[in-house]
């Protein structure tokens, strides 16, 4: 027989901007046995790591809490992060679900069981992405090819302008950099071309 946790229930919904409306997240975490007090929000991008209601929801939780979520992309910002979320929960004994996909639920076995295939699914696409990468490198090193962006050339028309605006001495750096849109450093390497 499976069991649930006894802890409380802390619900974590999360739009992508302000114009997107959190009321069906919400709703659906209220229904789920979330208390309002309890449910922390982020309206910024999923993939931006920095997200002050997600750190809020973390440091509100306890052994035998579960983490609530209307669907897993609210939570993590790619399988990977997603994976390292849920196991590090798992470590402090704090339970995770899902709402909308129902067999994701850790406080059950048969929903730990269902977590750890896209666990292992999760490894397997981060080995074969490297596998892949190491290949590719090995391939292009073969065929006389180094990494890195081509070299810019000293007839480039913006290491060409960028000489004549330093030679003129009518603008500062810092106003050759900005109307050229380059870096301290670019403009640098083009002096030396």
């Amino acid at each position: 027989m499976e069991t649930q946790n006894s802890g409380k229930i802390v619900g974590y919904a999360r739009v992508s901007t302000d114009y997107q409306n959190l009321d069906l997240q919400i709703d659906a975490l209220k229904k789920a046995g979330c208390q309002k007090k309890d449910i922390f929000i982020d309206k910024v991008s999923g993939a931006k790591s920095e997200r002050p209601g997600l750190n809020a929801c973390m440091n509100s939780l306890g052994k035998g809490d579960t983490l609530l979520v209307w669907r897993l992309d609210r939570l993590g910002r790619s399988m990977p992060h997603l994976v390292s979320v849920v196991e590090s929960l798992k470590e402090q004994e704090i339970g995770f679900r899902s709402i909308c996909d129902g067999a994701i639920n850790t406080t059950t076995a048969s929903g730990e069981l269902v977590f750890n295939i896209f666990s292992s699914l999760a490894q397997f696409e981060r080995r074969l992405i490297q596998e892949r990468t190491r290949a590719g490198l090995v391939a292009a090193r073969s065929r006389g090819r180094k990494g890195g962006r081509r070299a810019i050339k000293a007839e480039n028309p913006k290491v060409v302008t960028a000489k004549k605006m330093h030679q003129d001495k009518s603008l500062s750096i810092d106003e050759i950099c900005q109307s050229l849109k380059i870096s301290r450093a670019t403009f640098y390497r083009y002096l030396e071309k």
